[in-house]
């Protein structure tokens, strides 16, 4: 049955591979649906309104004003632009826009993260002034926001939850192939990620933007997530506390997806440099915290830290599945479950197409959409052999849109 020595390595290979498949192709299933769900509408919640901008004065004018014309009580949040770093005039700009701008200079210090951190001691000073807010909410520059995401937030911090992500859209989904496909693999996500864990109380992953962070929760546990993935850092402490991350399906925040593959190639590397990061730094406190806290939570966040390692040993899988032909490697995976998943790769992005009224030019970039997707394996390789620098990349945005633009655009 075994073929010495190479099934004693490709044999248990295949069966983590498996198992891992089947994990994330049977949780996915779960994000077809969303619980029903009576929405308290009385605003509560006060929100300190935060946007971490860097050189972004192209776009960081129409954000300011389509937050103000958010439907909110306006006494019940303030807008503040960090202008971190600046050497354009976005202070300006934003400060223009009826922003409070605090700019902040620091060559060292370099990333969103430090700037957040930097932002959320200057709130917690004015308390002593009576400002005090409920909760944080964090967008990047670039973005455009619905206007009944504070309301959604809070509605869900009503409820108890203390770190929400919201829906992360796209801004520029049809303006080249690059933004058109990053939209999708964004849709894929927010669906059999987020709503399909959402849906069975798991926990879902802060996005970098559209989130919402209790000041309790900041408090207690100090935000200190200054990698390259500040977002995922800040998740994963938090799970070791037993604090899940919760979605807001609702909240939706439209962010702009990058135009070129050059773009796309060094902001994915990026990621993928802070997820291995992240992941070596956190998998073990998750597996103690886990076993500590018998919480399953915990544990399913150590696997999702663990997919660029699934990545790299599926690609390794594939590279030696070519000797199979010459060596009759053994296989421990049925066809028919095999086929199965294929045609689920396929499947699940068409019922998502359709559940976000994708117009037809989505439909046509399906076609190159598995380009994008197998571009990752030699992104997560550059980004493994880089896991160890953590110096920020900033991507430049020129999506110049406002809100209304936007939403005739999209109907």
């Amino acid at each position: 049955m075994f073929n010495y020595p190479l099934d004693f390595l490709m044999v248990p290979l295949q069966v983590v591979l498996f198992l891992f498949t089947m994990y994330f192709f049977i949780i996915g299933f779960f994000g077809m649906w969303r619980r029903n769900e009576v929405k308290i509408t009385i605003p509560q919640k006060k929100f300190a309104v935060l946007v971490a901008a860097h050189n972004e004065s192209a776009v960081i004018g129409q954000l300011i004003q389509n937050l103000h014309d958010l439907h909110y009580p306006k006494n019940l949040y303030d807008i503040f632009v960090i202008a971190d770093n600046c050497n354009d005039n976005t202070a300006e700009v934003a400060r223009a826009a009826g922003a409070i701008v605090c700019e902040r200079f620091d060559e060292e210090k370099k990333s969103k993260g430090f700037a957040l951190e930097w932002m959320f001691e200057k709130l917690y000073a004015l308390e002593s002034e009576g400002k005090i807010y409920d909760a944080v909410a964090i967008f990047d520059a670039d973005n455009l926001v619905h206007p009944n995401f504070l309301m959604e937030m809070n509605n869900r911090l009503m409820k108890g939850d203390r770190i929400i992500q919201g829906f992360l859209d796209a801004k520029n989904p049809y303006d080249t192939w690059v933004s058109g496909t990053f939209a999708i693999a964004f849709w894929i996500i927010d669906y059999i990620s987020h709503q399909a864990k959402t849906n069975i109380g798991l926990s879902a992953v802060l996005g970098g933007t559209g989130m919402v962070i209790t000041l309790e929760v900041l408090k207690k546990l100090g935000w200190r997530a200054t990698c390259l993935t500040e977002d995922m850092e800040f998740t994963m402490r938090a799970l070791t506390h037993g604090i899940k991350t919760t979605w807001a399906a609702d909240a939706i925040v439209y962010d702009e997806k990058p135009l070129t593959f050059r773009q796309s190639w060094v902001q994915r590397k990026r990621w993928a440099q802070g997820q291995f990061d992240v992941a070596h730094r956190f998998i073990p406190k998750m597996i103690r915290a886990g076993w500590k806290l018998k919480d399953i939570r915990i544990w399913d966040g150590c696997i999702y830290l663990f997919q660029p390692h699934f990545l790299m040993l599926s690609s390794i899988f594939l590279l030696l599945g070519k000797l199979t032909e010459y060596t009759n490697i053994y296989s421990v995976m049925p066809d028919e479950i095999l086929t199965f998943i294929m045609v689920g790769q396929y499947l699940l992005p068409m019922i998502i197409l359709i559940k976000v009224h994708a117009k037809l030019k989505s439909w046509l970039y399906m076609l190159v959409y598995p380009l994008f997707i197998y571009s990752w394996i030699p992104i997560i390789f550059a980004g493994f052999m880089d896991r160890n620098k953590h110096e920020w990349a900033h991507t430049q945005h020129t999506r110049s849109i406002n809100y209304e633009e936007l939403d005739r655009w999209k109907g």
